[in-house]
């Protein structure tokens, strides 16, 4: 492709060197290049891009995206400065694709909890409406039936175009994703057409990135900030920031919520282990999906699948037969117990999965939770996380969750700092994680509830920078297996 196509639409404040030439890749690792590379050179949180231009340059790349040009240049190599390195990769790497997202529905779902939920299901639900469709989670990403590993809840903006161009080719009418608001303030969507955008809710979370509350509510709302007078725009009425999310966005404003009027309402009917009876637009449906967070996830499922101009009855009929995304509220009942394992990593994610089984259980059996929290990410919400744990739990564990490069005893040190004096005598801290769960299940009797939060889908543990196997739902079913 001719590097002025890949130039379109973009704000150069000044250029050095010949655009009529050829490119093949781009990229940003300075380990990939190739001689038909264009190179950003992008300012990361670890290391600047800039400091490496001279190592490409001796690999034979002859185009460089910079955002500040070396004081000596090399005659052949053409410059192109930009004001942001990241802006001009996400633009470029849209056009180098064929600006794939303008050729499928796309529609981005962000916020704290139910990202995964809400794309996982819609991508599923408009599968089974007879749509080729593709989807981009945390959990995995799907062109149809076609399964492609996740590395990130949303990738980076070249790999994103291509996945996209992918599924383009595949023929895929819709594509559901997860937008991170890492990736919105890391300019990962920069350039991608957004048929519509869903907010779920936000709670404390990432703010060992954001470093405030209010600069991740504003990361969140500059993704509906981006959207076109033809997208349209649905918030969760019944979040205290769901309206900010669409205070400047040209898109369609539309709103869900079950505790309010709404463009789209649901009332909980009955909430039980076999799933939710929800009356929804004077329509009463049976979900097998279970808890309150759920009724909110599949109404912005519902909300979305009619603004994209879907039957309603055919909607509702459909999504009454889906279950969830991998992870989230999965359980299993072996010799009497309930295992459930969610990926709550939030306080307000731990809540909800705690409330709903509050809510569920018939009072007698005691709720065993198991909790940690992952290493260098936000410590703020350690001691909190540990707090409400107890506050809704008549046991709790402590233990390890990914402790990347932390040690582990400290992450959990930090927890105990919010288990109050009274909640002392219920808590126990293992950090060993195979060793809590297995703790866990010897404590239960039959009709008890175990929950074991954090890590839902992942099949591993990181430790010091290794993957080791470890899948919570598999080490649960062992041990309860063991005890009959």
């Amino acid at each position: 492709m001719q590097l002025q196509d890949v130039l379109y639409g973009i704000t150069i404040t000044n250029l050095i060197g010949k655009t009529n030439r050829e490119v093949g890749v781009l990229t940003f690792d300075s380990r990939q290049v190739t001689s038909d590379a264009v190179f950003f050179a992008i300012k990361g949180t670890v290391s600047d891009g800039h400091a490496y231009i001279n190592s490409v340059l001796e690999k034979g790349v002859s185009v460089i995206v910079c955002e500040q040009v070396p004081q000596e240049t090399v005659e052949g190599v053409t410059y192109i400065q930009v004001a942001d390195s990241s802006v001009a990769l996400g633009k470029m790497a849209a056009n180098f694709y064929g600006n794939p997202s303008s050729n499928l529905q796309l529609v981005g779902i962000t916020g704290t909890n139910g990202k995964t939920t809400i794309a996982t299901l819609l991508f599923k639900l408009f599968r089974e409406l007879g749509y080729k469709v593709g989807l981009i989670s945390t959990v995995d990403n799907h062109i149809n039936d076609q399964i492609i590993p996740a590395t990130h809840t949303t990738p980076n903006p070249i790999a994103l175009n291509a996945l996209l161009q992918d599924m383009v080719n595949a023929g895929c009418d819709y594509c559901f994703m997860e937008v991170s608001s890492h990736a919105v303030v890391q300019h990962r969507i920069e350039g991608l057409n957004f048929a519509g955008g869903v907010f779920s809710n936000i709670t404390h979370d990432h703010l060992d990135f954001h470093k405030t509350f209010d600069n991740y509510i504003k990361a969140k709302k500059a993704f509906f900030d981006g959207l076109g007078s033809s997208s349209f725009a649905l918030t969760n009425l019944d979040d205290k920031n769901g309206m900010v999310m669409l205070q400047n966005t040209k898109a369609v404003k539309k709103t869900y919520a079950l505790k309010q009027m709404a463009d789209f309402k649901a009332r909980i009917v009955e909430n039980s282990f076999n799933g939710l009876h929800l009356d929804i637009d004077h329509t009463e449906v049976f979900f097998k999906l279970v808890g309150s967070f759920n009724a909110y996830n599949l109404l912005a499922v519902y909300g979305t699948a009619m603004l994209l101009d879907q039957d309603q009855l055919t909607v509702l009929t459909t999504l009454s037969n889906l279950t969830g995304a991998e992870g989230r509220f999965d359980y299993i009942v072996s010799n009497g117990i309930i295992g459930i394992v969610d990926y709550a990593h939030t306080p307000d994610a731990v809540q909800n999965v705690l409330s709903t089984i509050q809510d569920i259980r018939k009072g007698t059996e005691q709720v065993i939770t198991i909790i940690g929290c992952g290493g260098d990410r936000d410590k703020t919400k350690r001691p909190i996380m540990a707090q409400v744990a107890c506050d809704w739990s008549d046991k709790v564990i402590l233990t390890s969750d990914n402790p990347r490069t932390e040690n582990p005893q400290t992450i959990v040190a930090e927890m105990e700092v919010g288990v109050s004096p009274t909640n002392r005598r219920k808590t126990l801290s293992i950090v060993d994680r195979r060793e809590a769960i297995k703790t866990a299940c010897h404590l239960a009797k039959p009709g008890d509830i175990i929950l074991l939060a954090g890590k839902g889908h992942e099949k591993y543990q990181e430790i010091n920078g290794v993957r080791h196997h470890f899948d919570d739902k598999e080490v649960l079913m062992e041990q309860l297996n063991l005890i009959g």
